[in-house]
């Protein structure tokens, strides 16, 4: 296969591209509570070093505990005073999270594998519209983590491996509170016996997340309101599991994950009126990239069914067998995969919400891989056509979403909103602390 022979360079070609798209759109950003929740915190952490022990508030459930979404801020900020030095923090976990997934691939598969699952990942729009300055942005690189430290584990015991484990879900769960999935998964490893647990190294990274917590904690001993969510909407754990439509709406996730049908906010936002022209070829512009999108998006939609429906057949009956011993790397991947479904499965029904996409997006490094392996069985004779078409599909696509999308704009300028805003919110409270 001609593009086998030249991995490195399109590995690499394709990094930068991925690179350069991520900050394209963290240059065009528009400002909304999400990010300024983050600004806030890191930058008086930052300017003052008052540090708020507690992250973004979430859905009906409160303020995420932990003091992590001050310090992935402040810290870059304090090493180079700049709005983008957080986002270019960002984009480096983000890097680490595919190198960390590669590795993993690379230890299984040959280059034709790692190849698709490189542009399937890092050029996906549902991977880089997420270089945005809010929680779930961080959650891909706890995600590798978590599948690498537990491969790092499938013959024998580690220490560090099993601590780095533990710290992937503790860390997670100091961004957003589908760190339960990863936990989920864990448990699931641990029946299946895919793992070889160091349980000193368990504790170790348990006592590390949990002295991280002391400060949240004493924190909510002062101000208990902190975790409970402004809006009550009388719901509780276990909600979503009398309910067929919130674990229903999981699973669609999962499929809609390995296809192209990519959120609303990123493709049915788009009115082309930055191109100036007329509102008749403005509708025809609208219309037309929404119907591309849109049956784009339900082809593929079709695609991710047929390929989880296949990855099925190749799993079917070795899933709950607890003595059964697993024959090979890529029976231990397939079964880790199915442990993240499982753990949306469970997390659908624990939630007191209808989850939207951004709060299962933890588990989408897994839930391409599937469709990863669909392609390479089924596509092989046209894979080159496949994937170059695939890239320019996602290029336009990604370009089209940093420029007029819900939650980025060609008339937004991040840095000069953001210093606006510092100025506004974070100098004049640090000016009126100085002065008490």
């Amino acid at each position: 296969m001609f593009l086998e022979k030249r991995f490195r360079i399109i590995q690499v070609s394709l990094l930068i591209l991925g690179l350069f798209l991520a900050y394209f759109y963290a240059q065009h950003q528009i400002l909304t509570g999400d990010q300024t929740q983050m600004l806030y915190k890191g930058y008086m952490g930052a300017y003052k070093h008052v540090w708020i022990n507690y992250g973004n508030a979430a859905s009906a459930v409160g303020n995420v505990p932990g003091s992590m979404i001050s310090y992935v801020v402040a810290l870059p900020v304090m090493l180079y005073d700049s709005p983008m030095a957080p986002m270019l923090f960002l984009m480096f976990l983000h890097l680490a999270s595919y190198f960390l997934l590669d590795s993993v691939l690379k230890d299984i598969y040959k280059t034709d594998i790692r190849l698709i699952f490189l542009v399937l990942y890092w050029l996906n729009p549902w991977f880089l519209f997420e270089n945005i300055l809010y929680n779930p942005s961080y959650l891909f690189f706890f995600s590798a983590l978590h599948i690498w430290s537990a491969y790092k584990q499938r013959e024998k015991s580690s220490f560090i491996y099993s601590a780095l484990h533990v710290t992937a879900i503790g860390l997670a769960l100091q961004f957003h509170y589908s760190w339960i999935i990863l936990a989920l998964i864990s448990l699931y490893l641990i029946y299946r016996k895919m793992v070889k647990v160091n349980w000193y190294g368990v504790v170790f990274g348990t006592l590390v997340i949990g002295i991280s917590l002391v400060p949240y904690l004493q924190t909510v001993m002062q101000n208990s309101a902190i975790i409970h969510h402004a809006d009550d909407t009388g719901r509780y754990i276990g909600w979503g599991g009398v309910h067929v439509y919130p674990v229903l709406k999981s699973f669609i996730y999962w499929l809609r994950y390995g296809s192209f049908f990519f959120p609303n906010k990123l493709i049915a936002s788009a009115h082309f009126d930055w191109l100036g022209v007329s509102h008749v070829v403005q509708m025809i512009f609208v219309y037309g990239y929404k119907a591309l999108v849109f049956s784009v998006g339900a082809f593929t939609l079709y695609i991710s069914y047929k390929a989880n429906r296949y990855f099925y057949t190749l799993v079917k009956g070795k899933l709950f067998t607890k003595n059964q011993s697993i024959e090979t790397k890529q029976e231990w991947l397939f079964l880790y995969v199915f442990g993240a479904l499982l753990g949306v499965f469970v997390s659908s029904i624990l939630s007191p919400i209808i989850f939207s996409y951004w709060h299962l997006i933890i588990v989408f490094p897994f839930a391409i891989i599937p469709v990863v392996i669909y392609m390479k069985e089924y596509g092989q004779k046209y894979m080159p056509k496949i994937l170059i078409f695939i890239v320019v599909y996602f290029i336009f696509i990604n370009i089209m979403g940093a420029l007029d999308s819900r939650k980025y704009s060609i008339d937004t300028n991040y840095i000069q909103d953001t210093n606006a805003y510092i100025k506004k919110s974070v100098t004049q409270e640090v000016s009126t602390l100085n002065i008490k």
